[in-house]
């Protein structure tokens, strides 16, 4: 110190001396990772933040660093332990010095870092995922829809270049069943920090030809288990579980399961392992149809035996019933016979009686019955005279009784006659 005041590197130096006295321990400390980078030489340089935990504002910063040697050593112990990538967006537990130097600050240096903090922190941001899509009422939706029993028609959500779409195209092809299926690729990315946005924008292409379809494939071949985290976001998680066709997942890891697996309708280990799902349910449809063959021909079978067998117990009838029925029938004759004939003779006694009074009638109004009454004809040149008038004088008539004909002469004009009353 000189002249009263201090330089830059005084004051800097005395900072040093101050943080050294007062924090020569290492200490361990909760942070989020907010930046990182490397450098040429293998050493990490980093950001830790701290943020409210309800409204996200920044509460403090400070610089980080991890030396080479033990960068490498560290971020191969994180990685194995956790199966994610030692990335920004982690928060971690580490183990730092603090210190302070004249030209670069205050800084912390990492000298060991605590796995399952990391991991007990990606599982409860995993819960409250779900728990989030439990309480809006989605988190089984996708779970409850209907496998068809033919899903032959299928919307891949891959990377073109991915291996897994190959091996999934490939498993679809080879299939022992020769069963067709219509694949249509919706491409996205599957790793990284876009993953969600690009997996949902695939998600709404295959909606807007939904109907097209049959199930969603969401696919990805290989990669570190560390990708595994861009599958739990909340967004992409709900989009799947609300989704209108089944949705089955091969992410490619077999112990960890993404909140998207969760929410998924079947979850199955690798795209290879989703194809031959698909082709199973072929399977499985084709030997219900075999059995259902099978039960119909059976059916049918049965039904002919019963058939013929009713037939010939009928055939075996058919006598006795024609034996039964020509008696029936022929008493039936019989009594319809005896009935024609009563009917006849009752009609031509009928018919005799009606004759008899018929000729009843004409005897009673013929000339012979009128004559044997006592009256008489009187004819003229064989036609018979109806008046008196109609006779001259001198002219013969002929009067004619029951028993004989006189022959008579006129002896008056008949307009001279005298008209008679009774």
């Amino acid at each position: 110190m000189s002249d009263g005041y201090l330089s830059l590197s005084e004051v800097n130096a005395l900072v040093k001396n101050v943080i050294r006295g007062n924090f020569p321990d290492l200490y361990w400390i909760r942070v989020e990772i907010s930046e990182m980078k490397i450098n040429a030489s293998g050493h990490c340089y980093l950001e830790f933040v701290e943020k409210d935990p309800y409204s996200g504002y920044l509460l403090a910063k400070a610089q980080g660093r991890i030396w080479g040697n033990t960068f490498r050593m560290l971020r191969l112990y994180f990685e194995k332990e956790t199966g994610q990538t030692f990335k920004a967006g982690l928060k971690v537990l580490i183990r730092v010095s603090i210190d302070f130097h004249e030209i670069y600050g205050y800084s912390l240096t990492v000298s060991d870092i605590d796995p399952a903090f990391t991991l007990g922190d990606l599982m409860q941001q995993r819960a409250a995922v779900l728990k989030q899509l439990e309480a809006d009422g989605v988190l089984t939706l996708n779970r409850e829809l209907t496998l068809p029993s033919l899903p032959k028609r299928i919307a891949v959500i891959s990377s073109e270049t991915a291996s897994g779409y190959e091996d999934f195209v490939n498993q679809l092809k080879s299939n022992g069943g020769r069963f067709n299926f219509y694949v249509k690729i919706f491409p996205a990315l599957m790793q990284g920090i876009q993953t969600e946005e690009s997996v949902i924008g695939a998600l709404n292409n295959i909606y807007d030809e939904y109907e097209q379809f049959d199930v969603v494939v969401i696919i990805r071949g290989g990669g570190a288990v560390s990708d595994l985290n861009c599958f739990d976001g909340y967004l992409l998680a709900a989009n799947c579980a609300q989704f209108p066709l089944p949705i089955i997942t091969g992410i490619g890891h077999e112990k960890d399961n993404s909140v998207v697996d969760m929410v998924a309708h079947t979850r199955v280990k690798t795209p290879t392992a989703a194809a031959e799902f698909l082709i199973d349910k072929m399977v499985e449809a084709e030997n219900n149809l075999l059995s259902v063959e099978n039960a119909v021909f059976q059916c049918a079978d049965k039904r002919l035996v019963f058939e013929k067998n009713r037939l010939m117990s009928v055939c075996s009838k058919i006598p006795l019933y024609m034996t039964q029925m020509h008696a029936k029938y022929k008493l039936q004759l019989e009594r319809i016979s005896r009935n024609i004939q009563a009917s006849v003779e009752n009609y031509f006694i009928r018919q005799k009686h009606q004759l008899q009074l018929s000729e009843q009638v004409l005897k009673s109004a013929s000339p012979e019955h009128i004559l044997k009454k006592g009256y008489t004809l009187t004819l003229k040149d064989g036609k018979i005279i109806k008046s008196a008038t109609g006779l001259q004088k001198g002219e013969r008539i002929t009067t004619r009784f029951y028993d004989g004909n006189i022959e008579s002469v006129v002896e008056n004009d008949g307009m001279e006659c005298e008209k008679s009353t009774w």
